[in-house]
């Protein structure tokens, strides 16, 4: 795999505020990206970030035939770039290339083109605890062809961008039960940009009621709870750690199978099991349930503040120091640093 390196001669880094870094309002200066033509991947190049060129009957918008991906790079104290997990963001991306009919992209042309991507961008990853670069992959069909089959040609690429905390405080979300995010024999187990296409209108309308996100329940009934709008679900219920199981209409969380990996180790009482709307509202009213919070890749971990249920709001307890969720980030957070549980071997650091 030979890379094609296209250098930017001017660079936009100068223009970045560290102090308001947001989350992705700083794009780095080069971006990976390659074809699949006749069968193969080819063309691999890391060149200068620039809009692209499509055909107005390219497949992809009229028919949605694309897949994405998310991931973080961190600085350590040693100045190292260190990218979380990368492994299981390939092994994703392809269960959402099979599912959309789209070509896979081999692991280690996944992982290499990162680490050569990185390589090149090294002075964009921040330095701060809360701070990272945020990676995109991102592959798509080409075809100019307006008819409803799997294209032939298909584009890979990936774009970087900083990011600072995801949320500043905790979240309030309001429990779904009309609009539903996915369907049992559906893509909502796949990074499609359909699931989130579907979440626009009944996330705008919660934020309108003063949520932040949605929690979504089952498309059948909407007695259980399944993920969040951009994050699994943990409840901490009786001091034990629950989770709702992996089906085809919850997101294989990179960050929820990293908690559930970690409560093991650290002795945390977890259950992987259905939670029914019921439950929730129940623990909620007895006091049982002392913490919520959702888990994913650009917030890590976001503690829930309050639940709407029926127009009714339900607060949470304050989250202390040695809560679990805080436990779980702290540790989280030693991870990607390099500073804990090394043997996990879960990172990967750019050696150029």
């Amino acid at each position: 795999m030979e890379i094609k390196l296209i250098k930017s001669k001017n660079s936009k880094i100068s223009n970045v505020d560290y102090d308001n870094l947001g989350f992705c309002k700083y794009y780095t200066d080069h971006m990976f990206i390659c074809d699949y033509i006749d069968g193969s991947w080819q063309n691999f190049i890391i060149q200068p970030f620039q809009d692209l060129s499509l055909s107005p009957a390219c497949t992809t918008l009229h028919y949605g035939q694309t897949i994405f991906e998310g991931l973080k790079a961190y600085r350590n104290q040693e100045g190292e770039i260190l990218i979380f997990r990368p492994d299981k963001n390939a092994e994703r991306f392809n269960k959402s290339a099979e599912r959309m009919c789209m070509p896979k992209i081999p692991e280690d042309i996944f992982i290499k083109s990162i680490e050569e991507l990185l390589s090149v961008e090294k002075a964009w990853v921040p330095e701060g605890e809360k701070n990272s670069l945020y990676i995109r992959p991102i592959s798509f069909a080409l075809d100019p062809y307006i008819g409803i089959k799997p294209a032939d040609n298909y584009k890979f690429m990936i774009i970087c961008g900083m990011a600072g905390g995801y949320y500043s405080e905790p979240v309030n979300v309001k429990i779904e039960t009309h609009y539903t995010r996915a369907v049992s024999g559906g893509v909502g187990f796949s990074k499609t940009a359909a699931n989130y296409a579907a979440a626009l209108y009944p996330a705008v309308e919660a934020q309108k009621e003063g949520y932040h996100q949605l929690i979504w329940t089952d498309g059948k009934s909407h007695e259980f709870v399944e993920e969040s709008g951009t994050m699994n679900l943990f409840f901490v219920i009786n001091n034990q750690l629950v989770t709702p199981p992996l089906g085809d209409t919850v997101l294989d969380g990179v960050t929820r199978d990293s908690i559930i990996h970690l409560s093991k180790l650290l002795n945390i009482d977890v259950d992987v099991r259905k939670v029914s709307v019921k439950e929730v509202i129940s623990s909620l009213e007895s006091g049982s349930m002392s913490e919520a919070f959702g888990a994913g890749t650009a917030a890590t971990i976001a503690p829930i503040k309050s639940i709407g249920y029926n127009n009714k709001k339900y607060n949470l307890p304050e989250i202390s120091e040695k809560s679990i969720s805080n436990t779980l980030l702290n540790k989280l957070s030693n991870i990607k640093f390099g500073r804990e549980l090394t043997e996990l071997n879960w990172l990967k650091k750019i050696s150029k």
